[in-house]
């Protein structure tokens, strides 16, 4: 077979991926590259025009450890932008933003194979929701962003938050930019003239236990008048929800993974190696559900005396569930994580309430 043949039997599922690379070590260097960098493009332009953007893509492939692989995908989106017209000014920030380290080029054999291993994880890889119109498609309405003031003096308090040693401390920066946040959403739907509509943005959980960190997304995600579908296989949540309300949910998110990690760290020191597991995934099991407790608190307590602004509030939340339900009318519920770990679970729910919220 050519080199040609043998990488579409790889783009095609009719040949896996160490078969190939033993047939194409032997074969001309400039068939072969030609080939697989054409398979490669063919696959990179169906994954952007389908709705994944650059910065998911490279994510999704990043984790899975290898930096060629992630060159690769950052040299296809810059690639992807030329000659494409309009474009997106959030897509090309992403394109522009993938830098790649610099450093030994890896010999020929270690691409091929990198490139080759790509290749059939890309063909695996599914349509996803257009969220940012790709190069080359008409552009959407660029979603209503909220006082850029607000959310500066939120990520202000949350770096604080994460930054103190001081549990108490940490407490008051997150309880004050949750405070904020609620605050400005107030003065948002008393204003009738801003004419803002749900919608929805990819956010990426990281392995390890991402079912417990993706639970602790969607729990800062409802105290914010947010909803979330977790694609497990995809590593990230699609969050839907009024601009602003995501921004909120992301800056906190953020924040919370930050502090949680720091208070797992320090409670586990005398857990036996061999309970490790159980007590992190308990941890993080008790952190989110202690965190929406109080997050939820916070919100009702800014929320008293503002009765008349019930009725808004809950068309907002009617709009979002009808977001979520159009783009994946078929969701299914899961069965939350198991807690095997009593100490990570008393350690989980004491550690947020260090965090959040008084």
């Amino acid at each position: 077979m050519s080199a040609r043949e043998i990488i579409d039997g790889v783009r095609s599922g009719a040949l896996n991926y160490e078969d190939a690379l033993d047939a194409l070590t032997g074969a001309p260097a400039a068939e072969t590259d030609a080939a697989l960098s054409a398979a490669l493009s063919g696959e990179f332009e169906r994954l952007f025009a389908n709705g994944w953007q650059p910065a998911e893509l490279h994510r999704a492939v990043a984790r899975r450890g290898n930096p060629i692989q992630g060159r690769l995908v950052a040299d296809a989106a810059r690639d992807y932008l030329r000659g494409r017209e309009p474009v997106d000014e959030r897509w090309r920030d992403q394109a522009d933003g993938l830098r790649t380290a610099e450093g030994r080029k890896p010999d020929r054999i270690a691409v091929l194979d990198a490139s080759l291993d790509l290749l059939a994880e890309l063909r695996r890889m599914p349509r996803i929701e257009i969220l940012v119109p790709p190069p080359g498609t008409p552009l959407t309405t660029v979603p209503h962003h909220g006082d850029q003031r607000i959310l500066d003096r939120v990520r202000a308090l949350l770096a604080k938050a994460e930054s103190t040693e001081f549990p108490a401390e940490a407490e008051s920066y997150s309880a004050k930019a949750q405070e904020l946040i609620t605050r400005y959403r107030i003065e948002e739907v008393t204003v009738a003239a801003v004419d803002v509509v749900p919608f929805a943005r990819r956010v990426g959980v990281d392995h390890p236990y991402e079912s417990e960190k993706a639970g602790l997304l969607d729990a800062v995600a409802v105290a914010n008048t947010c909803r979330t579908v977790w694609s497990q296989d995809l590593g990230f949540s699609t969050v839907f929800g009024f601009d602003t309300d995501i921004d909120a949910v992301e800056l906190i998110y953020t924040s919370l993974l930050v502090q949680a990690n720091r208070a797992m760290v320090r409670d586990e020191k005398n857990v036996r190696k061999a309970r490790l597991k159980a007590f992190r995934r308990s941890f993080l099991v008790a952190y989110g559900v202690r965190i929406g407790e109080r997050l939820r608190q916070t919100v009702e307590r800014e929320l008293t005396g503002h009765d008349h602004l019930l009725p808004v509030l809950r068309n907002r939340e009617i709009k979002v569930h009808a977001a979520l339900d159009k783009a994946f009318p078929r969701t299914v519920r899961v069965r939350g994580s198991r807690v095997d770990s009593l100490e990570g679970w008393e350690s989980g729910r004491a550690a947020a309430d260090e965090a959040e919220l008084r």
